[in-house]
């Protein structure tokens, strides 16, 4: 029984490699600023204009950001140093939660402005993320991507666990004021940027492709000639763009439990939680070969569990819906994140790993603006209630029209990979 446990517990290796470990720590920590500005930010909005659909144009925005560089940005991670992108566009969004601050202890009530702002932190992070995306595999052996893609999500998941509770709590303490949650992401960013300073220099394999619209092209060409990788997609944008109801919980959190800020920051909270429980059994993981089959599955449960939080009126009954689909999201992400580790080589990691972060971070943005939009023509009850039933006839539409996906064996992937490059971890202790 014993040694059962002990399989089916989080695997831990990746963290045997200093490199590694260093960048998991400071992402861990970066995240959870990450999570206290979004959610600080929609409570501000929400408390500026006492509208859903002004909540789910922040997605918008951010969307737009994302889309308009993050694609282009992962043709930047394929041309240049990794490491040197990554150190760039961390301190400009360091500075931007600056910003944020100052705009707040001034009380400038300026809707346009956190649009703005948000624009240009989402644009930000499309050219960083694929860096650091590209750069894991780089880290570690090729076995271990399952085991790293889980921690990912455990360091993810304590971010939006913790992130959005010290939100919610510091703004009801603090009357309404803001400037706290944003101060103190400034202050986590220092972790993120020690990681990636500590790292060697980290260029493309091959010596990097020119960035460009032309790079970006490839991408898309590769992509399409890959029926598996692109399902991998296009799921989870079904999952995210109708499934995703987190710009209704300022609302949510006062017509249907009678809270406020703190309410939303334990809704936004049930999420990560349940994502910890399937992470933290993560040694499972490694037994399971299918991972299209377990992505969709993983999403069905995930549409379902949000359709019946739509129906619930008490907070412990809604709560335990969000944590269910929580951990469906989990498991769905790390089979999804090591489909796009393993199929993709080196050089057109930066540009795949784009599109991952177009997908991965958009599609929530986009739900933010298909769920507020909804909600403001229809019902909040509705706007979540059809959501999640969308997503699961989506899913299940995507599924039959691509079996491949379904039927896809890692395993076999596995047997024709060639050894990827490791990166020497550095020879001073962590």
């Amino acid at each position: 029984m014993r040694d059962r446990l002990r399989a089916a517990a989080i695997d831990l290796r990746p963290l045997r490699r200093p490199n590694y470990r260093r960048l998991w720590f400071g992402s861990s920590v970066s995240v959870i600023g990450t999570q206290l500005t979004a959610v600080a930010v929609l409570l501000q909005v929400y408390a500026l204009t006492k509208s859903s659909f002004a909540v789910g144009l922040v997605g918008l925005f951010a969307l737009i950001g994302l889309v308009g560089v993050g694609l282009y940005g992962g043709s930047i991670a394929d041309a240049l140093d990794r490491r040197r992108i990554s150190l760039l566009t961390s301190s400009g969004l360091a500075l931007l939660s600056v910003v944020l601050v100052v705009q707040a202890l001034l009380d400038l009530r300026s809707v346009a402005l956190l649009y703005g702002v948000i624009l240009v932190q989402a644009a930000l992070f499309g050219i960083d993320s694929p860096s650091r995306q590209a750069m894991i595999p780089r880290l570690i052996d090729v076995s271990e991507l399952p085991a790293a893609n889980a921690l990912s999500q455990v360091s993810m998941n304590a971010g939006f666990t913790i992130g959005p509770l010290l939100a919610g709590l510091l703004v009801a303490a603090n009357h309404g004021s803001y400037w706290l949650p944003y101060g103190i992401d400034v202050l986590t960013f220092a972790a993120a940027l020690y990681a990636v300073w500590r790292l060697p220099p980290m260029p493309p394999a091959g010596g990097g492709t020119r960035a460009g619209v032309a790079s970006v092209v490839e991408g898309f060409r590769f992509l399409g000639r890959q029926p598996v990788l692109l399902m991998s997609f296009l799921v989870d944008i079904v999952a995210m763009v109708f499934g995703m109801p987190r710009a209704l919980f300022p609302a949510l959190a006062g017509e249907f439990y009678g809270g406020g800020a703190a309410t939303v920051g334990v809704l936004t909270a049930a999420i990560a939680v349940g994502a910890v429980v399937p992470v933290l059994l993560s040694g499972l993981l490694r037994n399971v070969h299918r991972h299209g089959r377990a992505v969709v599955v993983s999403i069905v449960v995930w549409g379902l569990a949000i359709a019946a939080f739509g129906f619930t009126r008490r907070l412990w009954l809604g709560l335990l819906c969000l944590a269910v689909a929580g951990a469906a999201d989990a498991v769905s992400a790390v089979f999804r994140s090591t489909i796009l580790q393993e199929a993709t080589p080196d050089e057109l990691r930066g540009r795949l790993g784009g599109v991952f972060i177009v997908v991965v971070a958009g599609g929530p943005r986009l739900g933010d603006v298909e769920s507020g939009s909804v909600a403001a023509l229809t019902s909040t009850e509705f706007a979540v209630v059809s959501g999640g039933v969308a997503c699961v006839f989506g899913v299940l539409a995507l599924a039959a029209a691509v079996p491949a996906f379904v039927r896809f064996d890692a395993r076999k992937l596995r047997h024709g990979q060639g050894q990827l490059d490791l990166v020497p971890d550095a020879e001073e202790p962590a």
